[in-house]
């Protein structure tokens, strides 16, 4: 998914008190740089590969930037996460790709970085301006491997319409949650829409859960199972699930979730045959563009707690790009990252998908349906995306066959957890 961030990109002090960040109006993005910061050749054609959820932002500043032509492709995350690591093996890798923060996935910048395959982007201007508790998800041995443009969030992006049939407010804690679903489901709509046939889906109501379930209790928990003296098994995690699994058991999923993909899930919330979508906040321009008008939709935080002052929030960098370290065209793509990396571009691309800006200058606006998670970020219960400090490439993909299996009825949350345990040890 696009989350694989590390955690200490994001201290629980809150990104916006580092950054000095503000909310504001949601604006079009404005005129473009017609170049970018150079750091080495220019010119020719850049072969760029990126998730579905970059085309956006990407298409604005590609065309916008007159050094370099662009030959782009996208396609979904689970698909990119394998071609492009399988062409970085190869040698052949696009001069510009996909790379997620921290250490989460096959593509993350971790993982990737350790075998030398990413161009260090250390040199440029806009590095120095990375708040130091976004660090790590950005820089390997002090070195910055990645750009990305901010951070984002995972809450309930909902359809204001059927709320407001339902005679519903967003809620502020775990029982007013399944109270406004089960007044949804009375009122003959889905509550909660769920793609789970799309693999990095299905993690994102645990993701949107465990903050409050385990972090808010333990804020230590990533650093003791890195000791071995925590476990998935017996922790917040048992929680977090059991209510995953409560929310199915209650009706308040559409019908077959393993057998619904993302694209359904968004059209679901849009049109208004379902209330709402667990979802990052990168993908409201995906539910935006299938609704009737973008002010149909609004965002909330899931609460994961019975009582308001235990929710926490998960809150993490965007997925981001790399240059190919052994590319033909290596200086000709760093200079676009140059580019991407000055201030009115990095804003360019924060609105386009609905983040919070890397760093913000008077000309920054965040999206107004980010407001509600403010005061959660600035208020020290953010934490970052869970698999951002995981150890391995495999523990995503673990967790994301756990929940299609426990919602299959395949399999246990204990039996899941005690499966995710081992899949974390793996060396």
């Amino acid at each position: 998914m696009s989350a694989s961030f590390e955690r200490a990109a994001l201290s629980r002090r809150g990104f916006l008190r580092a950054s000095g960040m503000a909310a504001g109006a949601i604006a079009l993005p404005g005129a473009l740089a017609a170049c970018g910061g150079s750091s080495g050749g220019s010119g020719g054609t850049l072969r760029l590969v990126g998730v579905a959820d970059q085309q956006k932002p990407l298409d604005l500043l590609t065309k916008a930037y007159t050094k370099s032509k662009f030959n782009a492709s996208y396609a979904p995350t689970d698909q990119v996460q394998t071609s492009v690591r399988t062409q970085l093996g190869a040698g052949n890798a696009p001069d510009v790709h996909v790379v997620f923060p921290g250490n989460g996935s096959a593509m993350s910048m971790m993982q990737i970085s350790q075998a030398g395959l990413l161009a260090d982007l250390s040199d440029q201007a806009w590095t120095k301006k990375i708040p130091a508790n976004f660090k790590p998800a950005f820089q390997r041995d002090g070195k910055t491997l990645i750009h990305a443009a901010g951070a984002s969030v995972i809450g309930a992006i909902y359809n204001k319409k059927v709320f407001q049939e339902a005679g519903v407010e967003p809620p502020k804690t775990w029982p007013e949650f399944l109270q406004v679903c089960e007044k949804i489901k009375k009122k003959g709509k889905i509550p909660i829409a769920l793609g789970a046939q799309t693999p990095w889906v299905t993690q994102l109501i645990s993701y949107a859960l465990v903050p409050s379930t385990v972090y808010a209790e333990n804020p230590q928990f990533d650093s003791q199972m890195q000791a071995g003296s925590a476990t998935f098994a017996k922790s917040g995690w048992v929680q977090a699930l059991e209510m995953y699994l409560e929310l199915q058991k209650r009706g308040f999923f559409n019908d077959n979730p393993n057998g619904t993909t993302f694209e359904q899930q968004t059209s679901m919330v849009a049109t208004g045959k379902a209330a709402m979508a667990i979802q990052v906040s990168a993908v409201l321009p995906d539910f935006r563009k299938a609704a009737s008008g973008p002010d149909d939709l609004s965002m909330f935080p899931v609460p994961g707690a019975d009582d308001a002052a235990g929710v926490w929030i998960p809150a993490g960098v965007v997925v981001g790009l790399g240059v190919s370290a052994r590319g033909k065209n290596r200086d000709a793509a760093k200079a676009f990252i140059e580019f991407l990396g000055e201030q009115q571009n990095i804003n360019t691309w924060a609105e386009a998908v609905a983040c919070v800006p890397l760093v913000r200058d008077s000309s920054s606006k965040i999206d107004p349906v980010l407001e509600p998670f403010l005061s959660f970020m600035d208020g020290n219960r953010a934490v970052p995306f869970m698999d951002q400090n995981w150890p391995n490439a495999e523990v995503q993909p673990a967790h994301f066959a756990m929940v299609q299996e426990l919602l299959g009825g395949k399999t246990t949350v204990a039996a899941g957890l005690a499966k995710l345990d081992e899949t974390y040890r793996k060396k």
